[in-house]
Formats: C-alpha cells, sequence, structure tokens
C-alpha cells in the first residue's frame, strides 16, 4: 500500500512540473489571440447526417439603364432574371439518393423592341449510389435538359428555333464515383444512354439538334412528318464537379461534362462546361458571374456573325458561349 501511495504521489509531482511551463507561457503572453477559425469549411453534417434533408433558393436579377439625349449613342435597356433550384437528399448508411431540380428564366427589352427572352433553362437531376469502398460508390443518373417556353427567330418572329421538349437532352448513366469530400466529385460511366428529343414535327423535319431530317420526296422536295424525333446515342460519359471557396463569401463551382459515342465518331466529344462564381453580400442580397460553354459535332448553329455569310442562313459546327452578370435579392428556403 505504501509502494501505491508513493508511485501516485510521483505521477502527481511529474504532472505538476509538466503544467508549470504551460503554465508561465499563458501568464506571459495574457492577450494572445485566439487561433483563427478557417474561412470556409463544409459542414461534417453533410457526410454523417442520416434521413433526408431538402431545401432550396430563389434569385432575382434586375438591370435597366435609360438614355435621353446621349451624345455617344446607345439605346435604353430593361432586364430580368430569375433563378431557382430545390433539392432532396437521403443518406442512408451505405446508400445515398439526390434529386435536384434548377430554373434559368430571363426576359430583355432593348429600346423601343418588344420584349424578347434572353435565357430559358430547365434541369432535372437523379441519382443514386452505394457505397462499396471509402469514398468509392457504384452510382446510377438520369438527368434532363430542356426549356419552358417557344423561342422564335429574331428577324422572323413567326420562325420556331425552339420550343419545350425541342429540344430535350436525357442522360442515363451507369457507372463509378469517386468523391473524397463534399467539395470534389468524379462520375464515370462506361454505359450511358444519350437522347435527344425534338417534339415539335417542324423542327424534326428540319433535322434540327442532330436528328434526322425529313426524307425526299420524288420532287427533291422534303416530306412532312417524316423527319425522326427521336436520337439515341450509347457512349461513355464523365461528369467532374468542383467547388472551392475563394475568399470570405465568395466561392467558384465548375461542372464539366464529357461524352463520346462510341458508333459515330467517337473522337468528337460533346462538352458542356459550367462555371459559377457566388457573391455573398449578405442573408438576402447576392452576385454571380457565370459562364456556360458547350460543343456538340451534331448541333449546327447559325453562322450570322461571319462574314461570308451575308444571307444569315449557313450554318455550322462552333463552340457556344454564354455568360452571365447578376446582381439581385435571394432567398433560400
Amino acid at each position: 500500500m505504501r509502494i501505491a501511495a508513493l508511485i501516485r504521489r510521483y505521477y502527481a509531482v511529474c504532472s505538476l512540473l509538466l503544467a508549470l511551463p504551460v503554465a508561465t507561457l499563458a501568464q506571459a503572453i495574457p492577450n494572445r489571440a485566439p487561433v483563427p477559425q478557417e474561412t470556409f469549411r463544409i459542414s461534417a453534417e453533410v457526410d454523417t447526417a442520416r434521413g433526408w434533408r431538402h431545401g432550396g433558393a430563389g434569385t432575382l436579377n434586375f438591370s435597366q439603364v435609360s438614355l435621353s439625349n446621349w451624345a455617344p449613342g446607345g439605346q435604353s435597356s430593361l432586364s430580368l432574371l430569375g433563378l431557382g433550384n430545390s433539392y432532396a437528399h437521403y443518406r442512408g448508411e451505405k446508400h445515398s439518393f439526390d434529386l435536384a431540380g434548377n430554373l434559368v428564366y430571363g426576359l430583355l427589352k432593348a429600346g423601343k423592341a418588344k420584349v424578347r427572352k434572353n435565357d430559358d433553362r430547365l434541369e432535372v437531376n437523379g441519382r443514386y449510389a452505394r457505397n462499396f469502398a471509402p469514398k468509392w460508390s457504384y452510382a446510377t443518373q438520369l438527368n434532363l435538359k430542356t426549356q419552358l417556353t417557344p423561342t422564335y427567330d429574331a428577324s422572323k418572329t413567326d420562325s420556331l428555333l425552339s420550343k419545350f421538349f425541342a429540344p430535350a437532352y436525357i442522360l442515363a448513366s451507369l457507372g463509378f464515383e469517386y468523391k473524397p469530400d463534399e467539395n470534389f466529385s468524379l462520375f464515370l460511366s462506361p454505359v450511358t444512354g444519350k437522347f435527344t428529343v425534338v417534339a415539335d414535327r417542324a423542327l424534326a423535319d428540319a433535322g434540327s439538334f442532330g436528328v434526322k431530317a425529313a426524307r425526299l420526296g420524288p420532287d427533291g422536295l422534303p416530306v412532312r412528318n417524316t423527319g425522326e424525333r427521336l436520337r439515341e446515342e450509347l457512349g461513355a460519359y464523365l461528369n467532374a464537379r468542383y467547388r472551392r471557396p475563394l475568399m470570405t463569401n465568395i466561392t467558384y463551382q465548375t461542372r464539366l461534362e464529357l461524352f463520346s459515342n462510341y458508333f459515330h465518331n467517337p473522337q468528337n466529344i460533346d462538352v458542356n462546361w459550367e462555371n459559377l462564381i457566388d457573391f455573398k453580400i449578405n442573408k438576402f442580397f447576392s452576385a454571380s458571374v457565370a459562364t456556360t460553354l458547350i460543343y456538340d459535332d451534331d448541333i449546327l448553329v447559325p453562322l450570322n456573325a461571319d462574314q461570308q455569310n451575308a444571307e444569315g442562313t449557313a450554318r455550322g459546327r462552333r463552340i457556344q458561349f454564354k455568360e452571365t452578370l447578376g446582381i439581385g435579392l435571394t432567398y433560400k428556403f
């Protein structure tokens, strides 16, 4: 018993001696600032929480320019852009399910011209995954992209360019996902079906958006209602997502999608690359800069800007690019 008591006293003295330097240092620097927290950190709840989570956000951007007797020239303009997204996520011990929808719609009035649409996008994503190893999972996903309202040629108001489900792009994929953290994910699918739907008969007969055009009759003219309204492709698909905070309240997000058709020019890869820089001003106001780059070898776009295209009727393969800058009111739920 005496030996045990001596041992306890020995450990107590050693602990006191070890604690003295720390206490002395703390007294020597009484006003030392605490270690700052990370500027941005994804909550671990995203990985560990079980069950359903849901939410969304809506943003309304407005811009206006008014000119009166303005010597340099120009014209007044008014634009309105609405963005909305919602999501529902389920997390289990091995399984996860994600459903998300995004909607973008914009209107523009320049000078005395009529109000025109300058943006119209509807996207729905569904995904199911089952973990089989740390950071790896089997995954299947379904993606739909289309628009809401018809779009007409600016110079020919009776000329339809596109409408709801004309076109619609559907991707059905089965593959593997690598997700080391919530900031990055890589989805690889060796088996992906890509379906292009052109529900409008006139656009289908014209062979718009890569579908097979109407066959020609004995007179050399297209035969009405013979164009295909569905184009099927089978190939490989890659989807990479990355999210990074640049500084306080400024976040960068990017998504890259690549698709290669196994049976038709597999070297011509379809590209869809989206970038977003989000500036959070306060709880209700935000700003964003978004870009979208698209290349699809099967889609011919108007070449009105080319000098050799004086009549404005030529079409060809080109990189499509869109940039949007918005400042407006944001509401999250």
